[in-house]
């Protein structure tokens, strides 16, 4: 048999281990004398004997923990936002409309926070300023439906 001083228990995970065991937390106490029905009561009264708890509880137990993942998730995509500048609407540089032209080369037409609207020539191993356009000429407009 192995000698159980090389391994000894800690005192307090032992004490709690037998303190449940006994039942003797007010809150597993109070729990268990929720749930326990009287067999015979429960058949009188014709609910089953196995219920425990009520449905909008059962529903709190999952939807709470859900909400709250989900709000965990936006505080991550909110701080990464802030942290690494990750594009959004007061981005310093937005893509209006990228044009392909080549197999490896487009037209992006990028537009700053002060308005300003440039036509960049993007290649495989360069960029190229083609143009500084007006915001007239990039606007839509809404009387031509286009076809």
């Amino acid at each position: 048999m192995a000698d159980m001083t090389l391994f000894p228990r800690h005192p307090i995970a032992t004490a709690t281990a037998s303190l449940l065991a006994l039942g003797c937390f007010p809150a597993r106490a109070a729990m268990q004398a929720a749930t326990s029905v009287d067999p015979d009561l429960a058949a009188a009264a014709g609910t089953p004997a196995a219920a425990s708890g009520s449905f909008m509880w059962d529903l709190i137990a999952v939807v709470v923990p859900l909400l709250l993942v989900i709000a965990g998730l936006f505080a991550i995509l909110f701080f990464a936002r802030r942290r690494y500048k990750l594009t959004g609407r007061d981005a310093a540089l937005s893509i209006v409309q990228v044009l392909p032209v080549g197999p490896r080369e487009r037209v992006v037409v990028l537009k700053t926070r002060a308005d300003r609207v440039f036509a960049i020539g993007v290649g495989a191993q360069s960029l190229n300023l083609i143009a500084e356009l007006d915001a007239a000429d990039i606007a839509v407009d809404a009387g031509d439906p286009g076809i």
